[in-house]
């Protein structure tokens, strides 16, 4: 409690918040674990705009019935808001559908880190026969059999219509999906009066607690690996039977050390999930992070700092320009 005072009084005279702005990725920002994201990165628009038409077609599916904004829904959140997602043919598949929103600042793609770039990961759910179910050549035939879509390629791509171009393509709209200004980037930025007294104490206490040694960067996460459960058995004491989707790193590597190893989750639009974790174990956001405290730090945090992170959290949320769809 007089650690909550002394913050409250340091908040009221302005010493917690005036912190020196520090040169960083071309800019000011606060000298934080936390780095603004960039409001604008340079992309190509041509493919901007037909890696949006691509993402939105269900072509790239084997019965035309899914595309990739079907699981991540750039309306709600970049994802589909399901514990699982379905595929084709109302398959389920064995994780959560992570947000597709500034997915391009992730060091690797997917929970386990299975692909090195947006680029490689595309082919993940196209190829995944309880997702997109198809193939390469099945989509290549659709596209080239579509005067439109040949068109568009050759305008930008000397070779026209290839794996390679559509994953560059889907690749270069997935970058400009940014959610960016959120009120704590303004903060970051200097601006004292983006964020409220309980959401600064709440960041102060995600620090104090230590969240950040997983969760920071532009991303706040995404730029490392973690083990779920690091102190305390959290798949024992969760009860379901274990499946292939909790071994994590450890479906790619084989190696034991990598079991329960995941990427670390962004947290930039933590606040507007409806479920949380690989395992969509958890649909409150006070919950998830008391979970976090108990399984990642050791540590029982109050209702009362709990109510402050949850704060924090909600001001990351960003937003993005209005999306044309195609």
């Amino acid at each position: 409690m007089v650690i909550q005072i002394l913050r409250g009084l340091l908040f009221a005279v302005g010493l917690l918040v005036s912190i020196p702005l520090v040169q960083a990725d071309g800019h000011l920002t606060r000298d934080e674990p936390i780095l603004p994201l960039p409001s604008h990165i340079e992309l190509d628009s041509r493919k901007v705009h037909l890696g949006n038409i691509l993402y939105h077609d269900v072509r790239l599916s084997a019965d035309d019935t899914i595309s990739c904004a079907h699981c991540h829904n750039l309306e709600t959140n970049g994802s589909d808001g399901q514990p699982r997602s379905k595929g084709i043919g109302g398959a389920v598949g064995d994780i959560k559908a992570p947000t597709v929103y500034n997915s391009g600042f992730n060091f690797v793609q997917f929970w386990n880190g299975r692909a090195a770039s947006l680029e490689e990961q595309i082919g993940g759910p196209i190829n995944n026969p309880i997702e997109m179910g198809s193939s390469w050549p099945q989509v290549l035939a659709k596209l080239n059999a579509d005067p439109a879509m040949v068109s568009a390629f050759s305008q930008i791509y000397q070779d026209g219509i290839t794996e390679q171009n559509i994953r560059d393509a889907i690749a270069t709209f997935e970058r400009s999906l940014i959610t960016a200004n959120s009120p704590f980037d303004r903060w970051l930025l200097g601006d004292e009066t983006a964020i409220s007294e309980l959401e600064l104490n709440g960041y102060l206490l995600f620090k104090d607690y230590g969240c950040t040694s997983c969760h920071q960067g532009k991303n706040v996460g995404g730029n490392m690996y973690g083990y779920m459960g690091a102190i305390g058995n959290y798949f024992s004491d969760r009860g379901d039977e274990l499946t292939q989707a909790d071994l994590g790193r450890y479906q790619v590597s084989g190696i034991d050390d990598d079991r329960h190893l995941f990427k670390v989750p962004s947290l930039r639009l933590a606040a507007l999930q409806k479920f949380f974790f690989h395992d969509a174990s958890v649909s409150k956001l006070e919950e998830a992070i008391q979970i976090m405290g108990r399984y990642q730090l050791g540590r029982k945090i109050p209702n009362e700092d709990v109510s402050a992170i949850a704060a924090f959290l909600k001001s990351l949320v960003g937003t993005h320009p209005q999306l044309v769809k195609p």
